[in-house]
């Protein structure tokens, strides 16, 4: 059975089998008359797929339905690793099931991708990055691509509080955020701030250095910056607008209460 390098199994353990029912990825490689040979591509073994399991309907010509170097997915029926044989079935996965199983190899394939390139980055092999980052990764988020996001997203931190070595959490945080392309919101307003005390200047420095040093969720960030006195812009980035809006008015509240107990006046417009 050939293996092509575009896609190898992950820790290639050639004594991993698929679980029965399980969905998974294949490539098709040789076509028959009464059936499929393919190559599962997450664990580099040769399946097979009969052609009673390829539609619902009646099967005239296979290559209707496949095609070589075609990628499917298919539903694992039989697993013998003393015969070394794996029976599978196309027509027992459901569209939705073949989509969002897509979609899952797709993540894992950048995600290793990401693995890779942080590992050449830091001169070691795959399987060293994978053993001390991967695995922990998996742990706490499931799957790779989850952490790996969340990091672009919110910093290695994020990685470092699930045991990866800082160096390394750090390289992985700097790759996936040049290669996931983490979308973020911005809202934002004016804040006017007064107050005529003999110290009226420190005390508005005191409320704005309260809005920016509000509560929130790692990640987002609170800009700030005078567009002309008493007029102070205020700007919240953060990864949906619920939270972009939660942190906008909390700050606000808390400069706007802070230059009010000062003996000031505030208030606040919003862009």
């Amino acid at each position: 059975m050939r293996c092509s390098s575009e896609v190898q199994p992950r820790l290639e353990n050639a004594e991993e089998w698929p679980e029965v029912d399980e969905l998974v990825i294949a490539t098709v490689e040789d076509i028959k008359k009464y059936g499929v040979y393919v190559r599962l591509d997450e664990y580099g073994k040769e399946g097979f797929l009969h052609i009673s399991e390829i539609s619902s309907s009646w099967v005239k010509n296979i290559r209707d339905f496949v095609r070589e170097g075609q990628k499917v997915v298919l539903r694992v029926l039989r697993v013998d690793p003393a015969r070394r044989q794996i029976d599978l079935s196309l027509r027992r996965v459901t569209k939705r099931e073949r989509r969002e199983r897509i979609l899952l190899w797709k993540r894992d394939r950048k995600a290793e991708g990401l693995l890779r390139s942080a590992a050449n980055k830091m001169g070691i092999t795959f399987d060293e990055i994978y053993e001390k980052a991967g695995v922990l990764i998996e742990e706490r988020f499931g799957e790779l691509y989850e952490g790996l996001e969340r990091a672009a997203r919110e910093g290695a931190e994020v990685l470092t509080e699930c045991g990866v070595p800082e160096d390394m959490a750090s390289v992985l945080a700097e790759v996936a955020k040049e290669r996931i392309g983490v979308s973020m919101v911005k809202v934002k307003g004016t804040l006017n701030l007064k107050c005529l005390a003999p110290n009226g200047v420190l005390k508005i420095k005191e409320a704005l250095l309260k809005a920016k040093n509000v509560s929130r969720p790692r990640g987002t960030e609170v800009k700030i910056h005078v567009k002309a006195a008493p007029r102070y812009s205020i700007e919240v980035t953060a990864r949906d607008y619920k939270i972009a809006e939660d942190v906008l008015r909390r700050a606000v509240e808390n400069a706007i209460k802070s230059i009010t107990l000062s003996g000031g006046e505030g208030s606040f417009k919003r862009e």
